[in-house]
């Protein structure tokens, strides 16, 4: 192929009119802490701090570089092409004439033009080895033209290229396999990867198929492989999981299936793991699901429960912190010695009890903190969550680490227009019958209305799932006669075949703009378009896949994604606002042109090269597809298309630019003319990508096709740290409206800001020197304030010191180590006075009301929010709709966009954005509801009680909460003491014979009554096991001799499974067993703690049996029943019993029912009708009229753990290991 040169020139180099400088990159918390810093960094000078950023922290190699290389010398390569090898001779010699080690002459990439050589030069050799260029001058003149364009922010590749690609080629770097595939050009056989790096993997989207096997290939299991595959390099992935069998449905060797979202939350957890490309950027994938499944509305509702479970855990964990210092302070404060661990007559502890009660705080922690109190203990670290969405209490929850998306026809769009039933199916049914040719019998029926509106709901309340509009989506599919489009990638604007990838590029258009005239240049958007389809079509060529048959299909059908991004800029720049049809023409228009040479390049590669494997069979449907594109350019009547139920949008020639329209048409014809002609290389050659990270790589101010989120942003980077990003197109767009350079640095101003303290209202240098501070002082903050989004996250230990904070300013360790500490508070500001002085320093982040703006062009600078503290305008749900809808006719892919819709909506504005965008003829939906999530990467303002004048007195959020380890740690440390047994001691000895091996347990009291030994006999058993059960015994002994509870023995090792076990004889309560040491908790938890869920005959069974008559005229038997039946330990209940002075007496919960009871009133609470005190080894929890919490609560001072079961809906859920056993019918809720 020929390349011409239209921004270089031959012999001169890519960087001829480029100027590089060395910069320092640093990212910081909003606190002021360094997260990474990276010094010398060299790049283009005009890129701004953001881009450099970006370039240093992410994409420069960190480490493993040879110091020295050599040319590898490769037969019929041109030597500026070679690649290149490590020098290990050099790298000997230098060490040892320095005397050091040659594994450490490793460097790192510290200069832009190092990244641009090894991607280009990649993709050039690459494209060299295998024929793409006529000639080497072509190939020099697609380096040279690829190098000028990254370097230039023309345009940039998907984040894996940056990651992966070049690594071998220009440094020689190497690594075992990773289980990765390729095709061999020249023999078109898969073939395992040799090693890691020689191809690299430069594709960003995946789309894997699943089958509904646990552990084979292609299975369940397998998937969470190949998608770590994935992660590890940088890339994203999709599948569709509707081939799972849902919840309930029978499994071939008996039994039934856990359920779809059971499966889903493991790779959830294993997605959450890995950090995708090595560095900070969280691993992406793609959830979807048919409406037709039986476990959709559980799919549905998922994010919904996660995002309340965070909610719980924020909260709980904050009440629980303040209910447990509450708690010591009650205890501590107290005056009576005697009396102080008492509930009863400790009125402080039993008020703080009750208050605990009432919040459902697990009451073991209460008992946990009088039993530490009474050890000497005041206090316990017990840190709390918070709401940041990067912190352990998303960590701790499902569903953060994947987008989900519903898949509806256009049969379940009409059932809701006309209030139709839905119908779902089993899966295994429509195996069934489409094995038997029938139609399959549905399991369920729904109100296709009432899924729908489930589904409006979700979306408002947490932002997913989104929507996938199958119908549309295999109308416009290329290649039907290899199957349907079943998913998408992570981000939806990759959608095709099961286990194929795409990789991405997009181009910044407003590098395609005339500075001048601000027109796009037509010649500049075509040669950019054809060079970088080459690029993605050779990086198909080169990539590696994570599976044998992705590597298949992707080779045989060669999809690419090209797209652009600063759409939004474009318009700003050239006074067009976003919701106009103006706007909406020329999207249409940039966006055929592009997708259309691109199509004629692909034409144009396939005449020297080839047609993609499977065209052939889908040349009819291809072509089809084309002509449709076309006609969408012209914007043909709908009786025109071919096969297609929603017609686009076209472009209207009344707004769009002549010549812009001209070029269109022409593009549209020449692209139908070749592929007729040639046929095409590649089955898709387009998507518009989120261009998240490459975007601010390119200093765009806007993201693919979208609107600005706002004109300033606060970004939180995964990993920490942020960046303040302002919108830099509007000084541009003022002037193309000409407004006077006066004026527009008044705007400006009023925007983002004077980022300088002089000047400043009430908080100023001059202030502050009255204050103390010092000329470093104030010089350490000015430095600070052009990246700050608000002045507080200035004003902290970071940035001034400890020594001024402490010395200067008086403050102490508790004040500095409180984040809702506000120093500017401290030092005697107000409220208003802190936002006055935020609004000249930082700026009011709208345009609305600013100094000499006409009202007329604030829709002009319209964003996809309300922009800051005091903006009221934002680009409504259908103006989004509507710029997607005239892009993607002419997308082989789809449209990777959000549809902000502010907190305000409601659930029926949902459902009208979804009804929308499927009458609009779009492929997929996804809405973001301003608050939806508790937490969002992007902000536009800071929380709204910085400015709440009745804030509490301790202050303001200065800072975010940093990430927080979920731990218990004792802050005060105790010195176990044996408590010796008597000479001369009670207890007991039962005989058992469990699976045919008969044994003693004989146990040893205190005098009160609490077990302190216990002796362990095995009759006719070999030494070797009789002596390990001794030892046992010795152990648990000493154990209980130095204060270790009952509970925590029968807690570790009940449920135990070893041989022998099996039924036991001689046990009145006892009938099987798991193991010995299971038997022998067993036994000691019934007897000792009156655990009797553990028993598989009740007390009640044994005293109606006429074996055990002699006891029914003893009534004191009942009483002593009764009692046992609390979940105390027996120190506590033989005190009660006795309720002897100066002894702790135990937790009397009718104290926490009233005030002031009467001693009679506490003893007639645990009588045998008491809440407390019935047996609870079979009963039922349903009760009429009785809220979940109540039942919750019995079932926890019964001993159970609070959770109902699945299967009897009981709430008589024990611990079994590291799962839950219903006592009543033996249900689990794991393995066991």
């Amino acid at each position: 192929m020929k390349i011409k040169r239209m921004f270089t020139m031959e012999g001169e180099g890519p960087y001829r009119s480029i100027e590089f400088e060395n910069r320092t990159s640093v990212i910081r918390n909003p606190d002021g802490s360094i997260v990474s810093e990276w010094d010398n960094v060299s790049v283009p000078k005009q890129w701004s701090q953001v881009a450099t950023d970006i370039m240093a922290q992410k994409y420069f190699r960190k480490a493993g570089i040879p110091k020295y290389l050599k040319s590898a010398k490769e037969k019929g390569i041109p030597a500026w092409l070679q690649p290149s090898l490590h020098d290990q001779a050099r790298a000997d010699q230098e060490a040892t004439e320095t005397d050091s080690s040659a594994e450490n002459h490793a460097i790192s990439e510290t200069d832009a033009r190092e990244v641009f050589h090894r991607l280009a030069g990649c993709w050039t050799y690459w494209g060299y080895k295998h024929s793409y260029f006529d000639t080497e001058e072509d190939a020099s003149a697609f380096y040279d033209e690829l190098c000028h364009m990254l370097a230039n922010q023309m345009a940039a590749p998907n984040s894996p290229q940056w990651f992966n690609t070049g690594l071998n080629w220009a440094y020689g770097l190497n690594g075992p396999a990773q289980g990765h595939f390729y095709v061999d050009p020249k023999t078109e056989e898969v073939t395992p990867s040799k090693d890691a790096y020689t191809r690299p993997q430069p594709h960003a989207c995946f789309i894997q198929s699943v089958k509904d096997d646990l552990v084979r290939d292609g299975g369940i299991m397998d998937l969470w492989t190949r998608e770590a595959r994935l992660f590890k390099y940088g890339s994203g992935t999709g599948s569709n999981f509707s081939v799972l069998r849902g919840e309930s449905e029978p499994l071939s060797g008996g039994g039934v299936s856990s359920g779809l979202m059971s499966f889903l939350k493991i790779g959830d957890s294993a997605a959450g793991a890995i950090k995708s490309g090595g560095t900070t950027r969280r691993a992406a994938k793609m959830i979807c699901l048919d409406a037709d499944h039986p476990d959709i509305e559980k799919f549905i509702n998922w994010k919904v429960h996660e995002e309340q479970k965070v909610a719980a855990l924020v909260a709980g964990s904050k009440t629980v912190k303040k209910l447990i210092s509450e708690l010591f302070a009650a205890i501590h404060g107290w005056k009576d010695e005697s009396e102080k661990f008492n509930l009863e007559l400790n009125k402080d502890l039993r008020s703080v009890a009750k208050k605990a009660r009432l919040a459902a705080m697990p009451f073991s922690y209460v008992y946990r903190i009088i039993h530490l109190s009474q050890q000497g203990y005041t206090e316990v670290m017990f840190d709390e969550y918070d709401t940041d969405w990067n912190s352990e209490a998303y960590q701790s929850v499902a569903g953060q680490n994947a987008n989900n998306s519903v898949r509806l026809n256009n049969a379940f769009m009409q059932a809701v227009e006309q209030d139709k039933d839905w119908d779902l199916y089993l899966r295994i049914e429509k195996v069934k019958a489409k094995k038997e040719g029938r139609e399959p019998v549905p399991c369920r029926k729904l109100k296709a209305a009432e899924l729908w509106e489930e589904i409006a709901y979700a979306a408002w309340a947490s932002a997913d799932p989104g929507i996938q509009f199958d119908s549309t989506i295999n109308e416009w599919h290329t290649c039907p006669a290899d199957g349907p489009i079943r998913a998408s990638n992570p981000c939806s604007e990759y959608m095709f075949l099961d286990d194929t990838a795409c990789n991405l590029a997009s181009l910044n258009l407003m590098q395609f703009r005339d500075p001048k005239t601000g027109e796009l240049d037509v010649a500049k958007l075509r040669h950019g378009s054809r060079i970088w389809t080459i690029v993605l079509e050779i990086s198909v060529l080169m990539a590696q896949f994570p599976s044998r048959n992705i590597a298949d299909l992707s080779y045989e059908f060669r999809t690419l994604g090209l797209g652009y991004a600063n759409m939004g800029t474009y318009l700003m720049v050239n006074g067009i606002p976003y919701d106009s049809p103006e706007a909406l023409a020329i999207c249409g228009a940039v966006t055929s042109i592009m997708h259309m040479t691109s199509y004629a390049t692909s034409a144009e590669m396939a005449k020297e090269l080839g047609t993609f494997k499977g065209y052939e069979r889908n040349k009819d449907n291809m072509l089809r597809v084309i002509r449709n594109h076309r006609r969408a350019a012209f914007r043909a009547p709908d009786s025109e298309y071919e096969g297609l139920t929603i017609k686009p949008v076209g472009i209207d020639s009344q707004h769009c630019p002549p010549e812009l329209l001209k070029a269109t048409q022409h593009d549209a014809n020449q692209a139908l003319k070749l592929g007729e002609k040639y046929g095409f290389r590649n089955a898709q050659v387009t998507a518009i990508a989120p261009t998240g990270t490459i975007g601010l790589l390119m200093d765009c101010d806007t993201t693919g096709i979208e609107p600005d989120f706002a004109l300033v942003k606060f970004k939180k980077l995964a990993g920490g740290g942020y960046f303040k990003i302002i919108n830099n197109s509007i000084p541009p767009a003022l002037h193309k409206l000409g407004y006077e350079d006066t004026e527009v640095s008044d705007i400006v101003h009023y925007i983002k800001g004077y980022a300088r303290l002089d000047g400043s209202p009430c908080i100023n240098a001059n202030v502050l020197r009255t204050k103390g501070f010092t000329s470093d002082v104030l010089e350490r903050i000015e430095k600070q304030l052009p990246t700050a989004f608000d002045i507080s996250f200035v004003f902290n230990l970071y940035t001034l010191g400890e020594s001024f904070c402490k010395e200067t300013l008086g403050l102490n360790d508790e004040q500095l180590g409180n984040f809702e500490f506000s120093i500017l508070k401290h030092l005697g500001f107000s409220s208003k006075e802190i936002e006055a002085a935020n609004d000249y320093i930082c700026g009011t982040m709208t345009i609305e009301d600013a100094p000499h703006l006409k009202p007329e062009h604030y829709s002009v600078f319209d964003c996809a929010n309300k922009c800051g503290r005091k903006g009221k305008r934002y680009i409504e749900p259908e103006a989004h709709i509507r710029m997607m809808a005239v892009a993607q006719p002419f997308i082989s892919g789809s449209i990777s966009k959000t549809i902000n819709i502010p907190n305000e909506a409601n659930v029926t504005d949902i459902k009208k954005a979804f009804s929308a965008s499927w009458n609009s003829g779009l492929k997929c939906n996804a809405l973001y509801r301003d608050g939806s999530k508790l937490s969002q990467p992007l902000n536009v303002s800071v929380e709204e009680y910085l400015w709440d004048e009745d804030e509490i007195e301790e202050g303001i959020a200065a800072a975010k909460p940093e990430q927080i380890r979920i731990a218990e740690k004792i802050i005060h440390r105790y010195i176990a003491k044996r408590r010796r047994l008597p000479h001369r001691r009670k207890g007991y000895t039962q005989k058992a014979v469990i699976g045919g091996h008969k044994l003693y347990l004989r146990t040893g009291e205190y005098e009160d009554g609490t077990i302190g030994e216990i002796f362990v006999d095995m009759h006719k058993e070999g030494a070797a096991f009789r002596s390990l059960m001794n030892s046992f015994a010795i152990a648990i002994s000493l154990g209980l001799q130095h204060g270790v509870p009952l509970e925590e023995f029968v807690e570790a090792f009940i449920f135990t499974r070893f041989e022998p076990n099996g039924m036991v004889s001689g046990n009145d309560t006892i009938k099987m067993s798991t193991s010995i040491i299971d038997y022998i908790f067993r036994e000691l938890a019934i007897s000792y703690l009156g655990r009797n869920e553990f028993a598989h005959v009740s007390p009640d069974e044994l005293q109606a049996s006429a074996v055990h008559t002699q006891n029914e005229d003893e009534p004191e038997f009942d009483n002593e029943q009764v009692v046992s039946e609390r979940t105390l330990s027996t120190e506590e209940s033989q005190a009660f019993l006795k309720q002897e002075e100066n002894d702790f007496e135990g937790v009397d919960f009718a104290l926490l029912k009233n005030s002031d009871p009467e001693p009679e009133q506490t003893h007639a609470e645990f009588s045998g009708t008491s809440d407390f005190g019935t047996d609870s080894s079979t009963e039922s929890w349903t009760a009429q009229e009785r809220s979940t919490i109540d039942l919750v609560l019995e079932a926890r001072m019964k001993g159970y753990e609070g959770e109902s079961c699945h299967t009897c809906q009981q709430f008589t859920m024990v611990r079994n290991g590291s799962c839950l056993k219903c006592a009543s019918c033996g249900a689990t809720s794991g393995c066991s």
